[in-house]
């Protein structure tokens, strides 16, 4: 391969990297950019698991053998059976030397004593690929995990020119895959409550709205659970603020715990004192159990004073919803009433029948449209 193609293939998997969005693409085109780089049929990414003294495999791409996924869910193999992990990835650099890349080939000993070479040429014999190149990939200094490109038996096999070529490709993939994890720990961060770990109101925002389009469009049930931990001013002033911010803390474990009860939950912290649960998919009556639970927990804290929790749920005779604004309405107008009644169980809206206090609290006119203006609107007397 010229060195101009060899420059554009290099360029190519950087600008493939970029551009993914989540580790499963970054995983994805790192592999494609490589196998295309290096002519290969297949490649593989793969993560060491020093804990566990495993390679788990990431992501497989090209000419996948039947057993092969792409992206699997637990293809692993123990380091014990690489010796050639231990060897580049230590001894090699504690003396002085660089992690280069390695060629294999079905020609090479296959049987005889265990180890690497037993293992990776009968994979190889085995999936009808002819050579394979491994290249370590180095993030901070220490080995991340390998790079791992093959060829077909019957292609040229690779040489020590296409190992140095690997070496600088995985070099590529190792800044691609940091890039990665920047922009997914900046994701994390901007959708993540500080305090409590759970997400935040972004990202309750985001994912209604979205919630929102399914139900428009297949008739999904969409729920919300809207909380207001009770009691926690007065801690604020009798007790401090660190001891408030236990408080939280606690009722968002609470509040995580039990919304594990119902598949697929999102459980946030809006700010405050107030938290929610989103749950698209399962009925409103798990909801309504898992809501139960949390304000039965909920008492049972030290410091608190109770929650009060609103639900709606276009499962239940609330009118259409055909707006995220509308449902929050909905919940925080039944969180509203919960707290006013100072009752010790969720309140739901729309199960009053057509009449429904909570419903036509929700849609006076005067009330504020903004869910952000909740401290405003609950000023005003039922």
């Amino acid at each position: 391969m010229g060195e101009n193609r060899r420059l554009a293939a290099v360029v190519a998997l950087a600008q493939g990297m970029a551009a993914a969005h989540t580790p499963r693409e970054s995983w994805r085109a790192a592999a494609l950019g490589a196998c295309r780089a290096l002519v290969g049929s297949f490649a593989a990414l793969s993560v060491w698991e020093r804990e566990r003294g495993r390679l788990r495999v990431l992501v497989n791409v090209g000419d996948r053998a039947p057993e092969e996924e792409e992206f699997p869910e637990d293809e692993t193999y123990p380091v014990h059976q690489f010796p050639e992990i231990t060897e580049f990835l230590h001894e090699r650099w504690v003396a002085g030397g660089e992690p280069n890349a390695w060629v294999e080939t079905a020609e090479g000993p296959a049987a005889g004593r265990p180890g690497y070479c037993h293992q990776r040429v009968a994979a190889l014999r085995r999936r009808g690929r002819g050579s394979c190149v491994v290249a370590p990939i180095v993030q901070h200094g220490r080995a991340w995990g390998e790079l791992y490109v093959a060829r077909r038996t019957g292609a040229p096999a690779f040489g020590r020119a296409d190992a140095d070529f690997a070496t600088v490709l995985a070099a590529v993939v190792a800044a691609g895959l940091a890039q990665t994890e920047r922009l997914e720990e900046a994701r994390r961060l901007a959708f993540t409550d500080a305090l409590t770990g759970l997400a935040n109101r972004r990202a309750v925002d985001m994912r209604l709205e979205e919630a929102i389009e399914r139900h428009r469009a297949d008739g999904s049930v969409v729920s919300l659970v809207v909380c207001d931990l009770n009691g926690l001013k007065r801690v604020n002033d009798t007790l401090g603020h660190a001891v408030g911010d236990r408080l939280l803390e606690r009722f968002g474990s609470v509040l995580s715990l039990c919304g594990a009860m119902v598949p697929g939950a999102l459980v946030a912290r809006l700010g405050g004192d107030e938290f929610c649960l989103l749950a698209v998919g399962p009925p409103a009556d798990k909801v309504i159990k898992a809501a139960e639970e949390v304000c039965r927990r909920a008492a049972e804290l030290e410091l608190g004073e109770g929650v009060a929790c609103g639900i709606a749920s276009t499962e239940h005779a609330i009118g259409p919803v055909r707006s995220a604004r509308r449902l929050f309405r909905l919940a925080d107008a039944a969180q509203y009433r919960a707290k006013a009644l100072r009752a010790g169980r969720p309140v739901v809206a729309g199960r009053e029948g057509p009449d429904d206090p909570v419903v036509r609290l929700a849609d006076e006119p005067s009330r504020p449209p903004d869910p952000a203006e909740r401290r405003r609107f609950r000023s005003r007397r039922p």
